[in-house]
């Protein structure tokens, strides 16, 4: 069997998983240092930090103050290499389906090859996004999950912990993360059938992806309804909300926000919603497939 074969009756499940094993390895140590990390912010991390600031809060109006400092910044360091490390997630899967799971086998032909030997085109496809959907799935739903668990315990007991609707912090800590590398494989895969040369649809599926992340942000406020406040002069929003706008109508301010309530609502419906963009661009991967097979790709 030469490089260009594949097996004439295959297992294309096992096959997916041991053509792209380097992947599947790399994605593994990333959970798995990513869960490490977050287990740690949990717990040592969070209550050392958690103790500076206690100490700090004590000894606040004493010259000179002893508390400690190195634990405040390790814990909001390392919150933050974690978090972003979350949220490059979508890009990391949809570079990887662009220029490897779709574009690279297109380039070199060994689809064609494959969809000629030994399996149809739909069935092709349909497993290369079904594995890794699967595998991308269970590592970000577990991340999301021990995210959440170390934002909770470091709310109220930390000054300096992120507000729940902050940009990164919101996305991370649900669903949403799921949801977005979710589109990230698909835009991958939509590119790579696009542009069938691996570093370009690699390029594209990154702006697809970041396209789609930046609608969404634009659109979560929207999603679900706002509170309301109307009084005479200037006032805020109360604390622990997001506050989504504000102004001064006729010597009256009025503000809308979201309150921490929101949390979930707005999760949902975002989740809801990149949901159904990956739908759409999963159809379009099929689409772009019968294009390019025409009655093949029925099979």
């Amino acid at each position: 069997m030469t490089a260009l074969t594949v097996p004439m009756r295959p297992h294309l499940t096992r096959w997916v998983l041991r053509l792209h094993r380097p992947a599947l390895y790399a994605w593994t140590a990333l959970v798995l240092l990513t869960a490490v990390l977050l287990i740690l912010l949990r717990g040592p991390f969070a209550d050392a930090a958690a103790e500076g600031w206690r100490q700090y809060n004590r000894c606040a109006f004493s010259d000179p103050c002893a508390y400690d400092q190195s634990a405040i910044l390790r814990y909001k360091d390392w919150y933050n290499y974690g978090t972003l490390t979350m949220c490059a997630l979508p890009f990391l899967v949809a570079a990887w389906a662009g220029g490897a799971l779709v574009g690279r086998e297109l380039e070199s032909g060994t689809a064609r090859l494959a969809w000629a030997q030994s399996s149809s085109p739909v069935r092709w496809l349909t497993v290369r996004l079904a594995v890794p959907a699967a595998v991308v799935t269970a590592g970000a739903a577990l991340l999301a999950w021990l995210h959440h668990l170390v934002w909770t315990a470091g709310r109220g007991r930390i000054d300096t912990a992120a507000p729940w609707y902050d940009l990164f912090t919101f996305h991370t800590n649900g669903p949403t993360i799921v949801a977005l590398t979710l589109v990230g494989l698909a835009a991958g895969a939509l590119a790579g059938l696009l542009l069938r040369r691996a570093l370009p649809a690699l390029s594209v599926a990154l702006l697809l992806t970041g396209a789609i992340c930046v609608s969404t942000q634009a659109l979560l406020p929207h999603l679900w309804p706002a509170l309301g406040r109307t009084r005479p002069g200037f006032f805020s929003s109360p604390s622990g909300s997001w506050q989504v706008s504000g102004g001064r109508t006729g010597g009256r301010y009025h503000v809308a926000y979201h309150p921490y309530a929101h949390y979930w609502p707005l999760q949902l419906t975002a989740t809801a919603l990149l949901l159904a963009v990956t739908a759409l661009l999963t159809l379009g991967c099929y689409l772009v497939l019968r294009r390019l097979t025409g009655k093949a790709a029925r099979g």
